[in-house]
């Protein structure tokens, strides 16, 4: 007699072992790049490739991050959450001024051509650039820190919001004029909602541009707080561990942000592509 060939459980099936594997396997990615990281800084700094002292390990940065982080007297605790604040007034400035002037531009081709010549050149010229020009009308007070990011940020965020109102679908808005709709209902209704992939691209490039024009202000015009003090001043010290763990915490800063605007992001234009 033939004897059936006994199959493999699905618990003994390599395939399905795999499939089980794999979505965890997904999840994990995005610590690959942070272990490539820390092994290569270990071994940089363990081999002598680059100075001990102008190197420290991984560990060795990490615990001087978590003592520097709430000790009493100049703290990390408050550098982090100035800059901060700061990041997120500059960002909420820009992103108040710019989304909605980039909608008006947007929707009207000869107005936005009219100013076009103006955003593409303030937004190719760096902003640390026009930080003496700042200077010269605001001085060195704290507003400095504030209104040149949100300047950057604001000039990406409204050059984003023009561009998604004009490209907008045309078919979408064909067929909302052939049933009638008026201009209102059209721009709320079509419009912004076919812009807002665009505009949330710029309010990302827009927090993060207003991030590191934050850090920059604080490292050259100087501040009492921030973490671009603390990375300048460390650095003259040679304070290499707290320089470094200053780094990280700014690094950190910016991913959890990025984050948190992709989070958002979903929640709202999850029909996007659709």
């Amino acid at each position: 007699m033939n004897q059936k060939k006994r199959q493999p459980s699905p618990s003994q099936n390599p395939l399905a072992i795999a499939s089980k594997w794999v979505p965890w396997a997904d999840k994990l990615l995005p610590l690959l790049g942070v272990v490539i990281l820390l092994s290569f800084w270990e071994i940089a700094a363990t081999s002598n490739w680059v100075n001990p002292v102008l190197l420290p390990t991984p560990v060795a940065t990490i615990a001087e991050l978590v003592i520097v982080t709430f000790r009493p007297e100049n703290g990390l605790f408050l550098d982090f959450f100035t800059t901060l604040w700061r990041t997120l007034l500059s960002f909420a400035i820009g992103a108040i001024l710019g989304v909605p002037l980039g909608i008006i531009l947007g929707s009207n081709e000869r107005v936005y051509r009219s100013f076009e010549f103006l955003i593409d050149f303030f937004r190719s010229t760096p902003a640390s650039a026009l930080i003496p020009m700042f200077l010269l009308f605001l001085g060195t007070s704290d507003w400095n820190k504030v209104v040149i990011p949100a300047f950057a940020g604001f000039l990406v965020i409204i050059f984003n919001s023009a561009y998604g109102v004009m490209n907008a679908r045309q078919s979408r808005i064909l067929a909302a004029r052939v049933m009638g709709a008026s201009h209102w209902d059209i721009f709320k209704d079509v419009l912004f909602w076919e812009s807002l992939p665009q505009i949330f691209i710029g309010l990302r490039t827009g927090i993060s541009i207003s991030l590191v024009i934050v850090i920059v202000a604080e490292m050259f015009i100087g501040t009492d707080l921030g973490l671009g003090k603390r990375i300048f001043e460390t650095q003259q010290i040679l304070n290499v561990k707290d320089m470094y763990a200053s780094i990280l915490t700014t690094g950190v800063l910016g991913y959890c942000l990025n984050m948190i605007f992709r989070f958002v992001e979903k929640q709202i234009v999850h029909w996007s592509g659709r």
